[in-house]
């Protein structure tokens, strides 16, 4: 049975000060946080800049993403890389109830 894969875009803002740390801290990611990234089934995980605003794509080959979003959300290391990359960041005023990125509605995808 084929693997069922979910795609997720998302957008912030950093703030126009921040933008050259959050590169720098992105350019330097820490092995722990990109481990525990693949390890909640994230693959082809992008961020991509355009002026002040973040855009955030990966693809979820789990079958539990609550859980694994849960487990990331749990782990010493990536709570002390957010606690660095938060400050960089502000949220859309847009967003969901809930959401840091503010998630955005896949409306074209073609393999």
């Amino acid at each position: 049975m084929a693997q069922s894969i979910r795609r997720f875009g998302s957008v912030i803002e950093l703030y126009p000060e921040r933008i050259e740390e959050y590169k720098k801290l992105h350019a330097a990611a820490w092995p722990g946080v990109l481990k525990m990234i693949s390890d909640c089934n994230i693959r082809n995980y992008s961020i991509f800049l355009k002026g002040h605003l973040l855009f955030s794509y990966f693809e979820y080959t789990g079958d539990d993403y609550a859980k694994d979003m849960q487990r990331m959300s749990d782990d010493p290391v990536t709570q002390k890389w957010w606690a660095v990359c938060k400050p960089c960041m502000k949220p859309l005023s847009s967003r969901k109830e809930g959401e840091w990125w503010a998630e955005m509605e896949e409306i074209f995808h073609h393999n």
